[in-house]
């Protein structure tokens, strides 16, 4: 597997971390996870396959994590380079997924379920396994930031993982959701002080660490007050061991 990094970012407007979206390459395909308004783009800066993408894989109904799904259908719709596809569009979230693009459809009438190919949703429950891709075992974990949101874990043919937090509180079962995975790819909002329940700060991202033992941590969702710190410092306040780096648009991994 190969991640791109799309977005590291946050809803809040920054001029080098674009909102959330990951693109990962598998031997089944390729999914982006969570599709932000600006990650459409993102995947053509990066010289992306976006036209060929397989699957689509919403955390939650925040915009800045969904945002962009009615354009890139709008998008898919019109471009010529999609007008002769003939594989389906693969779209997993939680119940409500499809309602939540109905809405956005309704909005103008923009009939954004009449594409040139077929256009599947698949909505998911807490703790239900299926397969995102061809080869990629996945399985959802409710996460406390809203009731839709879910973490995911993927395991591939080679058993390779990768456990995808997005947006999540504090809970120590989350690092047995991501117990020795491959990567752990979470959120970690705040350097410290939250001001909410519902996203995590460093020292609790690096309690989940410490217990669940992935092979490597990257932390993404951050918002623009870790621009006033050294990430890799106040990383090794609390664990000078542990392989934990940060999110950066446009970061590459091999999995």
């Amino acid at each position: 597997m190969k991640l791109t990094v799309l977005g590291s970012g946050t809803s809040v407007p920054h001029p080098r971390r674009s909102s959330s979206g990951y693109w990962l390459e598998t031997e089944g395909g390729t999914l982006l996870m969570d599709c932000s308004a600006s990650a459409i783009h993102r995947m053509a800066q990066e010289n992306l396959d976006w036209m060929n993408l397989d699957a689509i894989w919403i955390s939650h109904f925040h915009l800045d994590h969904c945002g962009g799904l009615p354009a890139f259908l709008f998008g898919t719709k019109h471009a010529p380079d999609t007008q002769k596809r003939e594989k389906p569009l693969r779209m997993f979230g939680a119940s409500g997924l499809k309602k939540l693009i109905e809405a956005f459809d309704s909005a103008n009438d923009y009939k954004l379920f009449k594409q040139p190919f077929a256009l599947e949703i698949v909505e998911i429950e807490h703790l239900e396994k299926f397969e995102i891709l061809p080869g990629l075992e996945t399985t959802a974990f409710s996460t406390p930031h809203t009731e839709d949101s879910h973490a995911v874990h993927l395991r591939d043919r080679n058993g390779k993982t990768l456990v995808f937090t997005s947006d999540t509180g504090y809970t120590a079962v989350l690092a047995t959701f991501a117990r020795r995975v491959d990567l752990l790819l979470m959120e970690c909002s705040f350097v410290k002080d939250k001001p909410v329940e519902i996203h995590l700060e460093l020292a609790e991202a690096i309690q989940i660490v410490r217990r669940a033992e992935p092979k490597r941590t990257v932390l993404t969702h951050l918002y623009p007050n870790w621009d006033a710190v050294d990430f890799n410092e106040e990383v090794r306040k609390f664990s000078p061991g542990l392989e934990i780096v940060e999110a950066v648009d446009g970061m590459m991994l091999d999995i």
